[in-house]
């Protein structure tokens, strides 16, 4: 039963793969002035009382909410290397291909036309990459949903 969910799963994964690429790199981008200009330094309002942590102190809402993005980072990078991890086992031309364009996030029929072969025949090959990624791994669902995400630097 693990093995049909672990195939689920790594399915899943490789239809996501792209977008979730993106998402990173568009995350990453935008997390890196984090902090930056949260609090007044010039006129008026560097004066006034700044709240103390409180959940109406808006500087403390930035990083609950910076805090949040970066577990979404880190849930996508989990996911996606699942399959980075298991490249190795594919070694098939025809299955390296394939993955290749899946991962670019190409649909079975551009990738067909491409190879000159059936959108049908694209997805047996898919199936196969699906089944040597998941055969070797017994617990991929475990390892990607029920894991406590890695310790990181908070954005605050």
């Amino acid at each position: 039963m693990k093995e049909s969910a672990s195939k689920q799963q790594i399915e899943s994964i490789l239809k996501d793969y792209h977008w979730m690429i993106n998402s990173i790199k568009i995350l990453r981008a935008s997390m890196k002035d984090a902090g930056e200009g949260l609090t007044a330094q010039y006129g008026d309002a560097a004066g006034m009382p700044k709240a103390q942590g409180t959940k109406t102190d808006p500087v403390y809402r930035e990083c609950v909410r910076r805090e949040r993005r970066f577990s979404v980072i880190q849930k996508y990078e989990a996911k996606i290397s699942v399959i980075q991890d298991r490249m190795y086992l594919i070694t098939d031309d025809r299955e390296i291909e394939v993955l290749h364009w899946l991962l670019e996030g190409k649909s079975y029929r551009w990738i067909a036309m491409q190879m000159g072969l059936s959108h049908t025949h694209i997805g047996r090959i898919k199936d196969s990459i699906v089944k040597k990624m998941s055969e070797n791994v017994p617990n991929v669902t475990k390892g990607t949903n029920d894991t406590k995400l890695i310790k990181h630097k908070s954005a605050c």
